[in-house]
């Protein structure tokens, strides 16, 4: 599937602007990560893409969340290991089962931090990511009160993968930034 059938397919399914800058995000710090690991960049940005293609259908209902998704990818023909990484971001549905992939770790580490550094680039008083510096959003991570429902155990497997905090953080802001029109920020 092209970049460009797959975002004709999550607009489709994804009408909020807002969720859908949340899955651009999504696919510029996967992108980023696949050219760190010398790993397939359009498979991982195509799963960053499309993580959250049924987050409307299952109205956002953690139980069924990618399940629908796996669906939706499987009759499209994407491959098995991308629809696997895509189900295995929201482990609640999994029946048990972990991450256990680079790919796996990767997608659910980044499309979690995309939350905690547009939380953080909202309360900069000039609203823009390249205000934004790494740590500060590193910062971010101990303040548990602070962009709440982010789950910094999800964000801190990056960790998982060789990766550390700061570095990630510095990985991910530079990916959003380069679509940082796109997402308004």
């Amino acid at each position: 599937m092209t970049r460009h059938d797959a975002e004709q397919l999550l607009k489709k399914h994804v009408k909020n602007e807002r969720m859908l800058n949340h899955c651009y995000a999504a696919e510029a710090v996967m992108r980023s990560l696949a050219g760190r690991f010398g790993e397939d960049v359009e498979k991982w940005g195509l799963a960053g893409l499309l993580h959250d293609i049924d987050i409307e259908i299952t109205d956002a209902d953690l139980s069924r969340h990618c399940l629908e998704a796996q669906k939706i990818l499987t009759a499209e023909g994407i491959d098995p290991e991308t629809v696997e990484a895509v189900v295995m971001h929201n482990e609640a549905v999994t029946g048990g089962r972990k991450r256990e992939t680079r790919f796996q770790h990767a997608l659910a580490a980044a499309e979690t931090i995309t939350g905690l550094i547009v939380a953080t680039t909202l309360v900069y008083p000039d609203k823009k990511l390249a205000s934004v510096k790494a740590k500060s959003v590193v910062k971010r991570m101990k303040e548990k009160a602070f962009a709440a429902s982010v789950n910094r155990d999800i964000i801190l497997e990056c960790e998982v993968i060789g990766i550390p905090l700061n570095e990630f953080a510095e990985l991910s802001i530079a990916a959003m930034l380069g679509i940082s029109d796109r997402l308004g920020l």
